[in-house]
């Protein structure tokens, strides 16, 4: 992945609350496209092998979710972790870390991982194909800094956790607004 790089164009099959449904069960499928989340805006796209997993839970995501207030200060409108995780699973993990500032992305089929050329085997521990762990600044649906974690491959024996970490994005963020003043 690069900077500069085009997000690419595409649906995700998510699930949203809809109270009007009523009962125990009050969602409804929405089709969300990449522009629906990328148009108009700059946010912190981070990805991770999957929802419920011990680094994603305890580290990464709440990092996130507990440093939206300093993303927000440095410029940053949104923070969307996605997985190759169907919209089922996101929502309930969403609902279990008790998120209010960071939305999740399903990519149940891992089409929007593929094109981002992110997309491995993790057979070794059972998965299947998922996300290598990366975070990304987008700025109207275009990469603007980029964080992936070392040594991507099939079957990795480890999940390095670090260069995509919050804190190594916000250094960044924070970085380049010293730059711009």
């Amino acid at each position: 992945m690069q900077v500069g790089y085009k997000l690419p164009k595409l649906t995700f099959h998510t699930r949203v609350r809809d109270d009007s449904i009523g009962g125990p069960n009050p969602f409804r499928w929405q089709d969300m496209t990449t522009a629906d989340y990328f148009a108009g805006k700059r946010v912190v796209l981070f990805s991770l092998p999957g929802a419920f997993t011990p680094t994603c839970s305890t580290y990464q995501l709440p990092g996130f979710e507990n440093g939206f207030a300093d993303f927000v200060a440095l410029g940053i409108d949104e923070i969307y972790c996605m997985s190759v995780n169907d919209s089922f699973v996101m929502n309930k993990w969403a609902q279990g870390q008790e998120l209010k500032n960071v939305k999740v992305i399903p990519d149940g089929s891992g089409e929007f991982t593929r094109r981002m050329g992110m997309l491995v085997r993790k057979d070794n521990l059972g998965f299947g194909l998922r996300s290598w762990r990366y975070a990304a600044v987008i700025k109207y649906g275009v990469v603007e800094a980029w964080f992936e974690e070392p040594g991507i491959c099939d079957n990795h024996a480890e999940d390095p956790y670090g260069v995509s970490s919050p804190e190594t994005v916000l250094a960044w963020l924070r970085e380049e607004a010293s730059a711009a003043a």
